[in-house]
């Protein structure tokens, strides 16, 4: 059985109820704060190595180290085959930190993207671009409404409700 499997299994059991699910998905949280505080005192720094050694380096289980691999697959530059992924898999995270902390702002992690280390990576204004920018990506825009009586967007010449607006 693959480590996501595993991993999803583990997720499964803690959500029977409402409070063991607060209860697991709060732990998990200060485990991923705990890795992404260390990875980020060392951006520049390639981390390889197996699912299992990463897992020991962070003193975390390899099913919970495959949770926190899925969660930052996207803001590496070489996104790893997560589900097919077992303890001697090797792994590598060049983490893209611009769009990784795009993605946290994304996720709604507050207490990932406020972390300390970011002042040393990114500079405050370039995060608040960034902040803004993730921001309004999922702003929806709507176009301005064409009136009845207004010519047809589509070229025609003809009056709207005389042409598409039918």
């Amino acid at each position: 059985m693959s480590l996501m499997k595993d991993w999803e299994n583990i997720v499964a059991a803690n959500s029977q109820d409402a409070m063991s699910q607060q209860k697991f998905w709060t732990e998990y949280y200060m485990l991923e704060k705990g890795i992404y505080e260390k990875l980020l005192e060392e951006p520049d720094k390639i981390v390889t190595g197996t699912v299992k050694e990463l897992a020991e380096i962070y003193a975390v289980e390899p099913a919970i180290m495959i949770g926190f691999l899925d969660g930052i697959n996207e803001s590496i530059n070489t996104p790893n085959t997560i589900e097919s992924l077992e303890e001697d898999s090797k792994v590598m995270l060049e983490i893209n930190l611009e769009l990784l902390y795009k993605n946290m702002v994304a996720a709604k992690t507050d207490w990932l993207y406020e972390l300390p280390q970011w002042e040393a990576l990114i500079s405050e204004e370039r995060r608040k671009e960034l902040y803004k920018e993730q921001k309004s990506s999922t702003t929806i825009v709507k176009g301005k409404k064409v009136g009845r009586n207004e010519p047809c967007p589509c070229g025609s010449g003809k009056k709207y409700k005389h042409c598409c607006g039918r």
